[in-house]
């Protein structure tokens, strides 16, 4: 039985969105070398839009578009057995055209897909492209790719030690996941070798808040 990740499991757009800033802030306060990080988030894609990613440096990649339309992300796993069907295709088709910034941007390579998710800003719950029926208890690659948007502190705590070789507490993880400013203290928990300026700087690039004093001059 397939484990595919279901449309309840995901938070609500804002939810999403946090999660997503979170998770990037985290990814490039420890590795400033952004070549070599998970995720990244960039709140100015356009003027209306933000887009978050992942890129496993393997071939898997997920991609999440937010706008005035609401929310829609795409992703890829390399050994998933819906990797060779029409499934790029049925994406085409089964999103709703208001989304079409995501449908046809692209730095998304939507030829490459296993699997779909949107939401328009006024619905009450996310829509999943379909695999259909012959491959409807194939992985797609959904649950592990997109765990730590679901998953608790202590997720991304397990997934930085295995990656990242560092072992960061779960309340310090917990506080980004708050989006609580960046500050001093949390930038030397989570890379005492990273200059604070530089944390600024990072912080300003993803759209994360941050105290004053890591502006520098």
């Amino acid at each position: 039985m397939t484990s595919n990740l279901k449309t309840m499991q995901l938070p609500e757009i804002e939810a999403l969105r946090r999660r997503c800033m979170a998770l990037a802030m985290l990814d490039a306060l420890m590795c400033p070398e952004w070549e070599y990080r998970y995720y990244s988030f960039n709140p100015q894609w356009s003027v209306t839009e933000e887009m978050a990613s992942m890129r496993n440096g393997h071939g898997d990649d997920w991609f999440l578009l937010f706008d005035k339309v609401g929310a829609a992300l795409k992703g890829f796993t390399r050994d998933s057995g819906i990797a060779k069907t029409d499934y790029a295709q049925r994406i085409q088709i089964e999103v709703p055209q208001s989304f079409t910034a995501f449908l046809f941007e692209p730095a998304f390579s939507m030829e490459f897909a296993t699997f779909c998710y949107w939401r328009n800003a006024s619905d009450s719950a996310w829509s999943k492209v379909s695999a259909g029926i012959e491959r409807a208890n194939v992985d797609d690659g959904s649950q592990a790719s997109l765990s730590l948007l679901i998953g608790s502190a202590s997720a991304y705590q397990e997934f930085a030690n295995d990656y990242y070789e560092k072992n960061i507490s779960v309340e310090v993880i917990q506080a980004v996941y708050d989006l609580a400013p960046l500050t001093e203290r949390l930038v030397t928990n989570l890379n005492p070798s990273l200059a604070v300026v530089d944390a600024g700087f990072l912080a300003k690039e993803i759209g994360y808040p941050f105290e004053r004093a890591l502006e520098g001059n």
